[in-house]
């Protein structure tokens, strides 16, 4: 696996390869990878010629400067994860690399998006995602980036972001990876103590109740039976627990398509996961 720091020499190499006629595969990450990362990077392998993993720690879509600080950074272990797995580059520069000028001006308007749920309890939060995943574009040249179904939201504001600016890239969302037990994968799940890690099942239990008294329900009871999951421990504290419409993540007025969608602080440490409902 190739180890590349300049944006210059990542686009350099790449462009070589399309001349080729290969296609690009691109997996954004910011490091502390596990099995869902991973997951990402096996469907590049199969449906791309390279594929390209970045590990960046972007501090422009962190509202909570001491989240950014705390976040886990494990390089070694997350280089050895990515040659096991058989990622045949690794983009991993520095801050100064894809920020050389402080306070970068980006006036993208994310639109509706970046006031629902996650952008109504991270304000700001979008606004850094699509700063850096543009730059990022611009510097892999993929034909298809790969994202992880857990942070849905996110994936619908690349989506438009995509469309926005025509970018020739098709996305793929790829399945949310869990644990045996239920639990999404996350790189914050190792913030949780033995405690808090039994605790955090109340959000796959949620869903999953949710998704099997779906046709049997209304919306209303949906909601409030699922909550009183998170009732049985002083550790929970919810900040939303919605049913969506999945194209646009407005409240579902009526059953249909849907997707149910959780953000829950254990402890000091906050998850988010969601489920599709039908």
């Amino acid at each position: 696996m190739k180890i590349i720091t300049r944006k210059e020499d990542l686009t350099s190499l790449l462009l070589q390869h399309k001349q080729e006629g290969k296609r690009i595969g691109l997996v954004p990450t910011m490091g502390a990878l596990h099995q869902g990362h991973l997951s990402l990077i096996q469907q590049s392998l199969t449906y791309t010629d390279v594929t390209v993993a970045s590990i960046f720690v972007n501090p422009t879509q962190f509202n909570n400067k001491a989240d950014l600080l705390k976040y886990p950074k494990p390089i070694a272990e997350d280089i050895a994860k990515l040659e096991q797995t058989g990622c045949h580059i690794l983009f991993h520069p520095e801050v100064e690399e894809m920020y050389p000028v402080v306070d970068e001006p980006w006036n993208y308007d994310v639109g509706e998006l970046d006031l629902l749920l996650e952008g109504e309890f991270r304000p700001g939060h979008y606004k850094g995602v699509t700063q850096i995943v543009y730059k990022l574009f611009k510097t892999a040249i993929p034909d298809v980036a790969f994202f992880g179904q857990k942070d849905y939201q996110q994936f619908l504001v690349i989506k438009k972001m995509v469309h926005d600016f025509n970018l020739p890239i098709q996305l793929k969302s790829c399945d949310i990876i869990r644990e045996t037990d239920g639990l999404a994968m996350s790189s914050r799940n190792i913030h949780l103590n033995p405690e808090e890690r039994l605790a955090a099942l109340s959000l796959s239990k949620a869903l999953i109740f949710i998704k099997d008294n779906y046709n049997l329900l209304s919306l209303d009871e949906l909601k409030q039976q699922a909550n009183k999951f998170f009732t049985s421990s002083n550790l929970l504290n919810v900040e939303y627990l919605r049913i969506c419409n999945p194209d646009n993540l407005h409240d579902l007025q009526e059953k249909g398509p849907a997707i149910a969608l959780i953000a829950c602080f254990v402890g000091t440490t906050r998850l988010i996961d969601n489920m599709m409902l039908a």
